[in-house]
């Protein structure tokens, strides 16, 4: 039989290329979504609101993954200023619902819980900068908590910013979508807040095969650093952008002001994994997407 792996978020940026990913490896995919997958013709879909305590114990009840990816969640800082709840809501308390239904149904399935670079230090509450850094706080601490309470095989996953073709809202892909809108003119502008921050990039599909990785060699209760182990400015990003285009990019900041990231080992380099697509390639994989969603309107 083939394995089956539960991907949750999975019509999301990260989870198309998860669902692809996995179904190319040879598993039977279930893609959990709020809507009709992309990719339904190669992946079964299972609608479910993960909010829904009673319909996430059914989903698992029917399910029955060997494997489970959980990539759902409301991920954008600002809306978690406006919504606090519902952030808690779509991030912490959809995983406690998740873990709760395979402790009860489901116990054997090794699952990965995606948690975020933006959770805070719980012993430095002054590190607490938005809702959304306490919403996926709470998701690892659950997880770390339903580990140590009753043995559940979970792995964590902190992702550093991921980039790379599909709809994201990330920095990266803003920056290309401002950028083909421009393509035929002589000058584009983009404005900037800091062009001088720094910032880890890491292709999205490396993720997906870290992810893969754990799920085969991760140690149960580990928490793992997803990056690419080098840091970036705004400004080289552009710089890197401009060698891929016509369009002369003129950058408007509203500070210069620069900002160091501690880069440190990660424990993913002792599972033999290395990310594999260049920074480059990656830009212009974004620059393509972005070019085929302008000619589809």
């Amino acid at each position: 039989m083939r394995k089956s792996i539960l991907i949750t978020g999975a019509g999301g940026f990260t989870g198309l290329h998860a669902c692809r990913y996995f179904r190319q490896a040879g598993f039977e995919v279930i893609a959990v979504t709020r809507s009709k997958h992309p990719d339904s013709f190669y992946v079964k879909e299972y609608p479910c609101d993960l909010t829904d305590a009673s319909a996430v114990a059914t989903l698992i009840q029917a399910v029955q993954p060997q494997y489970l990816l959980h990539l759902a969640g409301q991920n954008h800082v600002g809306k978690s200023w406006e919504e606090p709840l519902t952030s808690m809501e779509n991030n912490a308390f959809a995983t406690l619902y998740l873990l709760e239904a395979l402790r009860k149904f489901c116990p054997g399935c090794k699952s990965i819980i995606v948690g975020s670079a933006l959770q805070f230090d719980l012993n430095d509450m002054t590190s607490l900068k938005h809702p959304y850094a306490l919403s996926k706080t709470s998701q690892v601490l659950f997880a770390q908590a339903w580990t140590q309470l009753y043995q559940l095989p979970i792995i964590i996953a902190s992702p550093s910013n991921l980039i790379g073709p599909g709809h994201s809202t990330g920095v990266c892909s803003l920056l290309a979508a401002q950028i083909i809108a421009s393509e035929h003119c002589e000058q584009i502008t983009l404005h900037v807040p800091n062009s001088l921050v720094r910032r880890d990039f890491l292709d999205v599909r490396d993720a997906v095969r870290a992810y893969a990785i754990l799920l085969e060699k991760g140690v149960y209760g580990e928490s793992y650093e997803v990056r690419s182990g080098h840091s970036k400015s705004l400004e080289e990003i552009i710089n890197c952008f401009q060698t891929l285009v016509k369009t002369n990019i003129e950058v408007v900041t509203d500070k210069q002001e620069e900002s160091f990231i501690e880069i440190l080992p990660t424990k993913l380099n002792q599972l033999l994994w290395e990310p594999t697509i260049p920074l480059q390639d990656s830009l212009s994989d974004i620059l393509s997407y972005h070019r085929n969603q302008n000619l589809k309107k």
